[in-house]
């Protein structure tokens, strides 16, 4: 944890020089944050450097979720020292929803803020993107410290693709790719037409899945620019597909890319919600009902196209850009977007959701069933990939299913408690443990989070948390079975 302050305040060095080269007045008092963090994560290493740095699963259960909250509570200083963001409640839940790629906000006028803060904004998007978890084991060996148990608590899904043998170069690897996709966004973006700042603050927010902007707008500041819109589908794509086929890629094995199962519904399913959603918009969409701050030309094939990919692409990789208020569109498309909040993007993505490798192994083992019931007797165990899935995973991804969807059912009720009403608090729930960020009624597109009550906003940030972790991270423990030592 002391090595992820020091990380986290050397991030925040960034926008602290470029404020001070901006003449911005916030400056000194993100410099000072970066100070505070670095001191206190030296601290902390120099106390625990002799202690025994062999790490247990359980441990490493146990600095993921503190790890978290650490970044957190270091990541709220420059909001709170500098004064940019009121009300202890809010400042944690801009951070949380940054860290977790959420992208909710409770900021009324975001071109208001220093660039700055902005920039900084962004950046707890692009450090909580791949994990600052798996970041940290790429340093951690430096240290004789073996980093396999902090990957699996990080990244608890049913299958742990490495492109090395080791798990440090694995996460070296798939960093320097999430750097270079960052790089290549942010150039094309300026290219496009967008200001160096603008397409940095996107490029950092696209790749991390998170959606935070430097315009009250979103991304439909650009809806007169297509080539934006589609440069970032482009890349909200790529975020949303596991990170290890990306490296296949640039390797040269197409076979692995296009032999994939997960890559290719992940593909379909875009497909499908993309065919769905644009005939939707060209056909049944009333003209009148398009917002004035989310413009969009009506009765045009492209622009119903592009709308539409990049809505569902939005949703479905959890980033949560916005180009339009796509809750005044058809009744249809309200339920089918309230469904791609449960699909999420790939395993081993930045994207946060279910992940569409564990609904394929559900649809799989619930067809598998009708066949058993036929045969009882007969071994049919569910495949994936051309090889049979231990059923130690499919019983993982069933108790996954159950505690995703009693979290959601009690994220609703709690909402509902707090006085929202029943379409809202179904749609904070979904997007927060979801970690999507737009939602509907209350938490429209062209709203934020700042009605929230402020209980409202510590439970949206744990849901956001729960979601981030995939759940057994941080409910193990609430176990008495994680607390014995037998």
């Amino acid at each position: 944890m002391g090595v992820l302050l020091v990380f986290n305040g050397g991030f925040m060095l960034i926008p602290a020089i470029y404020s001070w080269l901006s003449q911005e007045s916030v400056a000194f008092s993100i410099a000072v944050s970066a100070i505070i963090s670095i001191f206190i994560g030296l601290l902390a290493m120099f106390f625990t450097k002799n202690h025994d740095k062999d790490i247990s699963q359980r441990e490493g259960y146990l600095i993921v979720t503190l790890g978290w909250l650490f970044m957190v509570l270091s990541g709220m200083l420059p909001y709170a020292l500098s004064g940019e963001i009121k009300g202890i409640e809010n400042i944690f839940f801009e951070t949380m929803s940054g860290y977790t790629t959420t992208g909710a906000s409770i900021i009324n006028d975001i071109e208001a803020l220093p660039e700055g803060i902005l920039l900084w904004r962004s950046l707890t998007h692009w450090i909580g993107g791949m994990g600052i978890i798996v970041l940290a084991v790429a340093i951690l060996p430096l240290f004789g410290i073996g980093g396999m148990q902090l990957f699996s608590a990080e990244s608890p899904g049913p299958s742990a693709d490495k492109v090395k043998p080791k798990i440090a170069d694995t996460a070296k690897r798939l960093w320097l790719i999430y750097f270079g996709y960052t790089l290549s966004e942010t150039i094309l973006l300026k290219v496009a037409g967008m200001t160096w700042f603008d397409a940095c603050n996107h490029a950092l927010s696209t790749l991390s899945t998170g959606g935070f902007s430097t315009k009250n707008a979103n991304l439909a500041y650009w809806n007169d620019n297509p080539s934006i819109q589609y440069i970032v589908i482009f890349f909200m794509f790529l975020a949303g597909t596991n990170f290890v086929v990306s490296y296949y890629a640039f390797k040269g094995k197409m076979a692995n890319v296009l032999h994939n199962e997960e890559f290719k519904w992940y593909f379909l399913f875009i497909i499908g919600a993309t065919a769905i959603t644009s005939l939707s918009i060209y056909y049944f969409s009333d003209p009148s009902l398009a917002s004035i701050e989310y413009p969009m030309v009506f009765g045009e094939a492209e622009s119903a196209i592009r709308h539409g990919l990049f809505q569902v692409l939005a949703i479905i990789t959890t980033t949560g850009f916005v180009s339009a208020d796509y809750t005044l569109w058809t009744p249809l498309l309200t339920v089918l977007f309230f469904g791609l909040f449960f699909l999420g993007g790939s395993a081993g993505s930045t994207s946060g959701g279910i992940k569409v490798i564990r609904h394929l192994i559900m649809i799989k083992n619930g067809f598998q069933e009708f066949r058993r019931i036929l045969h009882p007797n007969a071994i049919l165990p569910v495949r994936y990939k051309g090889s049979s899935v231990d059923q130690k995973i499919v019983y993982n991804i069933l108790g996954f299913f159950i505690l995703y969807s009693l979290s959601f059912i009690i994220g609703a009720a709690v909402f509902a408690g707090t006085g929202l009403d029943f379409e809202t608090a179904l749609g904070a729930s979904a997007s927060s443990l979801g970690n999507v960020g737009p939602a509907f009624g209350e938490l429209s597109p062209v709203d934020n989070y700042v009605s929230l009550s402020v209980f409202g906003k510590f439970w949206s940030s744990f849901l956001m948390l729960l979601g981030r972790l995939e759940l057994f991270t941080v409910l193990i423990l609430f176990t008495p079975y994680f607390w014995k030592n037998t």
